[in-house]
């Protein structure tokens, strides 16, 4: 009952984290965009200079943000009892997981797919490259990969630091 909390916690999280920022400038979110409209948005001279700056600060964030998941939810599966490599891979890639299946299917193919709010001016009519599945469900394989890595560095700080 505990790992479904947090799980649903982490959703509504990671909900928050993510979509007030990508409603109020979707470029914000721009390198989570299908490669034609990022070519596009690139194109356009409004946005002339800006997608390689930003392409620069997601790099930097991706790599914080996979320290900032593993101490996190290292804590996470700590208190929740977890006191091995084992079990605590198992909690944090349950969790990781059920993250990233709520972000393709709710997320990305629930609203990004189908939202006007989140398209960016100047690619409104590329509807078919907005609604390419197959971009998310690649990038939700990634994600889980992602999980394996987070999860396998939470493991490893439990085993090392607390196991008895």
């Amino acid at each position: 009952m505990i790992l479904f909390i947090q799980c649903v916690v982490c959703c509504l999280l990671f909900t928050l984290a993510i979509l007030p920022a990508q409603y109020k400038d979707p470029t914000n979110m721009i390198m989570s965009y299908p490669p034609k409209i990022r070519q596009r948005v690139e194109e356009l001279p409004q946005y002339k200079g800006t997608i390689k700056q930003r392409e620069k600060v997601h790099v930097v964030k991706k790599i914080f943000g996979v320290i900032f998941f593993v101490i996190v939810l290292s804590g996470i599966a700590y208190l929740s009892g977890c006191r091995s490599f084992s079990t605590t891979f198992i909690h944090v890639i349950i969790l990781f997981f059920v993250v990233n299946i709520y972000d393709l299917i709710v997320l990305d193919w629930g609203i990004f797919c189908h939202s006007k709010k989140l398209r960016i001016s100047g690619t409104e009519d590329m509807e078919k490259e907005y609604k390419d599945y197959m971009f998310h469900v690649r990038g939700a394989c990634i994600g889980i990969g992602l999980g394996f890595v987070v999860a396998l560095l939470s493991g490893c700080i439990i085993h090392f630091c607390f196991a008895v």
